[in-house]
């Protein structure tokens, strides 16, 4: 019994004491975000990595979950003889607000949280981190603060364009699956979309940007074990950003849209 309350008292303390390293290692890298010496090669680099190469799965996953969108709420709305403005609305204010930062953020999680954390927890177990050190040169600097600093600047711009297919995907699937009027659609879509939406969404996307860049360097750079250690690390850092992007996604739509 006792060995089971001390058991679970460990995990406990264990759960705070990693909670209290993760918001450490991130105000370490904020304040390295603002002071020199700068890599903008390396700023540039990630942001190329996060954005450009992350665009197909994101733009493919957008333009699928706007068509069902349509389609589901099309189901729906035909017990109310709603019309496709009552989609089109749906659509909309499905994608800015949850659908095209939330997809977004679970694509970017499972391809760079996993990239972000095997590159340098790699670097960890094989001492090249170490070896920065002897050169004096910083790895929050130069390792963490451009991969943070680009998920934060990429993903909005990322999620923005995702919105954009999204929406299109539930315009495919409206006038060509539906047979709803197209001219009505546009005009219903263009009514329905409002700059806060979009605003929120972008929000949602930057927050999400720094959680998965943050959780891929952290599991990263204390990865230790070797491969193995590499491989866990690589596991955690999904597995964290996906959970938290999803439990902070509940928190800001409860802050923009209850407060």
């Amino acid at each position: 019994m006792f060995d089971k309350i001390a058991a679970i008292g460990r995990l406990g303390i264990n759960f705070v004491r990693e909670i209290y390293d993760v918001i450490v290692f991130a105000v370490r890298a904020v304040i390295n975000m603002f002071t020199p010496p700068f890599y903008p090669r390396a700023l540039i680099t990630n942001m190329v990595e996060i954005g450009f190469f992350s665009l197909p799965v994101v733009a493919l996953t957008a333009l699928f979950a706007g068509m069902v969108l349509a389609m589901q709420s099309y189901s729906g709305f035909a017990e109310f003889s709603a019309d496709g403005g009552a989609v089109a609305m749906v659509v909309v204010i499905a994608i800015t607000r949850e659908l095209g930062p939330v997809f977004a953020g679970l694509m970017v999680a499972g391809r760079i949280g996993a990239t972000q954390a095997a590159s340098i927890g790699t670097m960890r177990v094989s001492e090249q981190i170490d070896a920065l050190k002897t050169l004096s040169t910083s790895p929050f600097k130069y390792l963490v603060s451009p991969r943070i600093l680009a998920g934060v600047l990429t993903m909005p711009f990322l999620v923005f364009i995702a919105n954009v297919i999204g929406i299109f995907g539930g315009f495919l699937a409206a006038v060509f699956t539906l047979n709803l009027n197209p001219f009505v659609y546009i005009k219903e879509t263009y009514e329905a979309l409002t700059f806060y939406d979009v605003y929120v969404g972008l929000v949602k996307a930057a927050v999400f940007g720094f959680i998965i860049t943050l959780m891929g360097c952290y599991f990263g750079y204390n990865a230790k074990g070797g491969a193995e250690g590499v491989g866990k690390a690589t596991t955690n850092a999904v597995v964290m950003s996906s959970i938290l992007i999803l439990i902070l996604n509940y928190v800001l739509t409860a802050i923009f849209f209850e407060g």
